[in-house]
């Protein structure tokens, strides 16, 4: 049975000028909704607090909310229209929580699971992610065909991430050692100088 505040969300981002480049309702159901929880079950792998970083108009972390309403979802959001976008929404999920900030000014080790999709490269999503992540949480990251594994995985391998495990449409990522000095770097520097 299909949860009616994901049908609503869903309509509120076709509604919404910029929040998705999708334009039929089933069309961003299935990449909204569906393409968020398939992550679900590496999602789950992973106790504690859930961090969405980057949410944009809340996919994935909405989706996960609804799923798993025993988990608090920080939905992180720099930009100041889609963190409010996100408010009006987490309003009817009592697990999910807004935070309008950067990952890279948030504190380290806090979550149990990082969660990002259409953040940024991968290896830079990971850079952003992992700190985030308290050892023996994990990231996972939602990306496409042509993803650079091994490029993540020297990232990883820097921010105290372990062994990479690619899945179709999933990167995951356990953290295994706590966050170096000097990481997160500050706003901009992972995208300006790529650790990979």
């Amino acid at each position: 049975m299909t949860d009616p505040r994901l049908e609503r969300w869903v309509d509120e981002l076709l509604e919404t000028p910029g929040l998705t480049a999708v334009e039929s309702r089933e069309e961003a159901y299935g990449v909204h909704v569906e393409g968020s929880l398939a992550a679900l079950p590496y999602v789950a792998r992973f106790e504690g607090p859930i961090v969405d970083v980057g949410s944009g108009g809340g996919s994935p972390g909405i989706p996960l909310a609804a799923a798993l309403p025993d988990r608090e979802v920080t939905l992180l959001e720099a930009n100041g229209r889609k963190a409010a976008f996100l408010e009006r929404i987490a309003a009817g999920f009592p697990n999910a929580r807004v935070v309008r900030g950067r990952a890279e000014e948030q504190a380290t080790d806090m979550y149990g699971v990082a969660v990002a999709r259409a953040l940024a490269p991968p290896p830079v999503a990971a850079e952003w992610c992992l700190p985030l992540v308290r050892e023996g949480g994990g990231v996972v990251l939602y990306v496409g065909p042509t993803a650079d594994r091994d490029a993540v995985a020297r990232v990883a391998a820097k921010v105290g991430g372990g062994e990479l495990e690619a899945h179709a449409g999933v990167i995951v990522v356990r953290k295994v050692l706590p966050t170096p000095p000097g990481f997160p770097r500050r706003p901009g520097v992972a995208r300006k100088r790529p650790l990979a």
